[in-house]
């Protein structure tokens, strides 16, 4: 058994691996991959100490002062149950492999949301697709289409403006994205912007050829010739594995106090799965650190 399981490779599972391993923990780091949604992060500008660094770059970089300590690791697995036992909690994994922690740091993250209108699936991989940063330059030279309207569609577009013959963007509300990103839309000649525009259906053969909106005011549809559609409309809580084990918010977020700790005692969360309101880098770094010091703490008064 060990004293601390981390479930989740992003900024607040790496951050909490790191402090373990400074409190001299036994600790064990689970997770799908390392980085989440920082490695589809094209440019980070609000990371202190770096005007500029690329997802991946910064990743590269919590791994490397990672590697300075001795923290084991399974990469490549899902954790899809984590249960309640004797003296901790027991992680099994989507391959049926088990884990068992006196004390454990929920950090899963979310992922991309999903349109669920016809062709969606039929195509993924086949021109849709959910990162413009992975898999924009497949679409160099094409008309492409960006759904979703916050900061992540309005950077995707940003950044296939510079790459591909046109952009469509379609948002089912007006524009919510930063009002700097909202500016930068003003300025390429190569983009169009569809607001209060509903995303009906995907259409192609082997690969995608069109996309068919409507727009609200109207119920007037038209299709839109693309090669390619990004969905950019938001993320999900990755909080399968503790349903049934802690009561969820009405967003699938896991509920935290201020020390990270949520309602089952020894069960900590950290990152883009708790309800902490601000979804940031830093945030997540950070609260994946405080939630170590609190396990430590725990795990102290189990001890005495």
């Amino acid at each position: 058994m060990y004293d601390l399981l981390i479930i989740g490779g992003g900024p607040a599972g790496l951050a909490a691996s790191v402090y373990a391993a400074r409190k001299r923990l036994n600790v064990l780091l689970v997770s799908g991959d390392i980085g989440g949604q920082v490695n589809r992060t094209l440019g980070i500008e609000n990371y202190l100490g770096y005007q500029f660094i690329e997802g991946p770059e910064l990743i590269a970089k919590f791994q490397s002062q990672m590697s300075q300590y001795p923290i084991e690791q399974k990469i490549g697995q899902q954790i899809s149950r984590l249960e309640r036992i004797e003296n901790g909690f027991e992680a099994i994994s989507e391959a049926g492999d088990k884990y068992q922690a006196r004390v454990v740091i929920l950090a899963t993250g979310k992922r991309p949301r999903q349109l669920n209108v016809p062709g969606e699936a039929e195509f993924a991989g086949k021109g849709v697709t959910y990162c413009a940063i992975c898999d924009g330059p497949v679409f160099a030279g094409q008309k492409v289409a960006v759904v979703g309207g916050g900061n992540s569609a309005l950077e995707a577009a940003l950044d296939m403006v510079k790459i591909a013959e046109h952009v469509d963007l379609v948002s089912l509300t007006p524009l919510t994205g930063d009002a700097i990103l909202v500016e930068k839309l003003n300025e390429p000649k190569n983009i169009s912007i569809f607001t209060q525009y509903q995303t009906e259906k995907i259409e192609g053969n082997e690969f995608v050829k069109g996309i068919v909106i409507k727009e609200l005011k109207s119920g007037r549809s038209k299709r839109l010739e693309v090669g390619g559609v990004f969905i950019e409309i938001g993320l999900v809580p990755n909080s399968e594995p503790v349903k049934g084990l802690v009561e969820l918010n009405q967003w699938g977020e896991v509920p935290i106090n201020r020390s990270c700790e949520t309602t089952v005692p020894g069960l900590y969360a950290a990152g883009d799965v708790t309800d902490v309101p601000e979804k940031q880098i830093v945030v997540a770094a950070g609260e994946g650190a405080k939630a170590v010091l609190q396990a430590h703490r725990y795990l102290q008064r189990l001890a005495t």
